[in-house]
C-alpha cells in the first residue's frame, strides 16, 4: 500500500511555519546553537495552558494543529511522535528542584510533563482524540521509528489520516553536555558558511515537524512516501553504498531515476566524510542538497528533511539555499534522503511525486 503525505507543518530556525515561500528568505545566524522561529501560540493553545507548557510541548502542539488544519482534518486516526530526549526543560527543572528543596514539597507539574510522551498526550487531550497514541524514543532514528509505525498501521488498515511528528528541544544543560562530548562547536560560526569551515563539531538545533499520512492521495497532497529504511553502525563507506543500492533495488528504483539527494551533512569533519565519499561514488554527478545549516543538528532533524523534500516536490522548485553543487535540477520527481546521527543511526527515505 502506498503512503501519501497529505499535509505538513514545521517549526524550525527558519521561517517554515507561516511562510508561503519555500526557504526564499533564509535567516543567517552566527552562533553555535540555532533557536526556532516560534509562532504566536495563542492561535493554537489556550493562553492559560501556555504558561504551564515547556517550549517543546508548545512547538509540538502548534505544529500538529497546523498540520491538521493544512490537511483539512479535525480528528486524526492516530497520533505518533518520535523524540530522543523528550521534555528536557521540565526534566531539568524537576531534578533541580529535587536538589534545591531537599526532595520535599516538590510541585508535580514539571515531573508530569517531563515524560517523553507528553507532546503526543497533550495533542490528544486538546483534540479529545481517543485513538491510537504512541511515542518512540529510539535515539537518532526516533522519528523514523514513528514513521514505520504509521506505515504499518496504514498497511494493516488499522487507521487513516495518521498524525506523525518529530519533536526535540535544546536546553542549556543538554547543550553544554553535548558540546563537551564534541557534538557541537565551541566557537560561533555562520550557518550560511558552515560547510566552508572544516572543523570538529556542528551547530545545535531544535524544532518540531508533523505530517498527516494517509493511504489515498487527495488533490492537495504533497508527495508520496515511497520507502523507508534504517540501519545501525555500518562497517564503512562500502557497506553504506551496498545498503543504499539494496534499498533502491528493493523499490525498483535506479540511481539514475533520483533527481535530488538530500544529505545529513552538518559541517563536522567526521560526520561529513561519509557524504563526501558517497558524492564521489554512488551519488556521482547527482544534484545534492543539504539542510542542517538551516535547522541545526538534533536527533530528529530528519523530520525537517522530510518536510523539505515533500514541499520541494509539491512546489517543483529546489531552494537555492540548500543546493550544494551547481548541477541543474529538473522538476524533482524522486528525492532520496540520507541522514545519519553520529554515524550510528542511518536512515533512508524515498519521496516521490504523486
Amino acid at each position: 500500500m502506498k503512503v501519501y503525505i497529505r499535509s505538513s507543518a514545521c517549526i524550525s530556525a527558519q521561517k517554515t511555519f507561516d511562510s508561503t515561500d519555500l526557504l526564499s528568505d533564509v535567516i543567517e545566524y552566527t552562533t553555535t546553537r540555532l533557536k526556532p522561529v516560534e509562532p504566536d501560540y495563542k492561535e493554537f493553545i489556550d493562553p492559560k495552558q501556555i504558561r504551564r507548557m515547556s517550549r517543546v510541548i508548545k512547538m509540538g502542539v502548534a505544529a500538529a494543529k497546523k498540520c491538521l488544519k493544512n490537511g483539512d482534518t479535525e480528528m486524526p486516526g492516530a497520533i505518533i511522535t518520535g523524540t530522543a530526549f523528550g521534555c528536557m526543560e521540565d526534566t531539568v527543572t524537576f531534578l533541580t528542584r529535587i536538589v534545591e528543596q531537599n526532595e520535599e514539597l516538590l510541585p508535580p507539574t514539571a515531573f508530569i510533563q517531563s515524560t517523553h510522551n507528553t507532546v503526543a498526550a497533550q495533542i490528544a487531550l486538546m483534540l479529545k482524540c481517543h485513538a491510537y497514541n504512541n511515542t518512540f524514543v529510539h535515539k537518532g532514528i526516533s522519528f523514523e521509528s514513528a514513521l514505520f509505525d504509521a506505515v504499518m498501521l496504514l498497511q494493516e488498515q488499522e487507521a487513516d489520516n495518521i498524525l506523525v511528528g518529530g519533536t526535540e528541544e535544546m536546553v542549556d544543560t543538554s547543550f553544554i553536555v553535548l558540546t563537551r562530548l564534541g557534538l557541537y562547536r565551541r566557537q560561533p560560526v555562520s550557518n550560511r558558511s558552515l560547510f566552508k569551515t572544516e572543523a570538529k563539531g556542528t551547530i545545535g538545533g531544535e524544532g518540531a515537524a508533523f505530517f498527516l499520512l494517509t493511504h489515498r492521495p487527495s488533490p492537495g497532497s504533497l508527495a508520496e512516501l515511497t520507502a523507508l529504511n534504517t540501519f545501525y553502525k555500518p562497517k564503512d563507506t562500502a557497506d553504506i553504498e551496498k545498503r543504499i543500492a539494496a534499498f533502491l533495488e528493493s523499490n525498483s528504483v535506479s540511481v539514475d531515476e533520483i533527481d535530488l539527494v538530500i544529505t545529513g551533512k552538518n559541517g563536522d569533519i567526521l560526520n561529513d566524510k561519509i557524504f563526501k565519499d558517497l558524492s564521489k561514488s554512488v551519488f556521482k554527478n547527482k544534484a545534492i542538497a543539504n539542510f542542517k545549516h538551516l535547522c541545526g543538528e538534533y536527533t530528529v532533524a530528519s523530520s525537517f528533511a522530510l518536510w523539505l523534500a515533500a514541499n520541494i516536490i509539491k512546489n517543483g522548485v529546489v531552494p537555492e539555499a540548500v543546493l550544494e553543487n551547481s548541477l541543474t535540477v529538473p522538476v524533482p520527481k524522486k528525492i532520496l534522503i540520507h541522514n545519519h546521527y553520529q554515524n550510528k543511526y542511518h536512515s533512508l527515505m524515498l519521496v516521490s511525486a504523486i
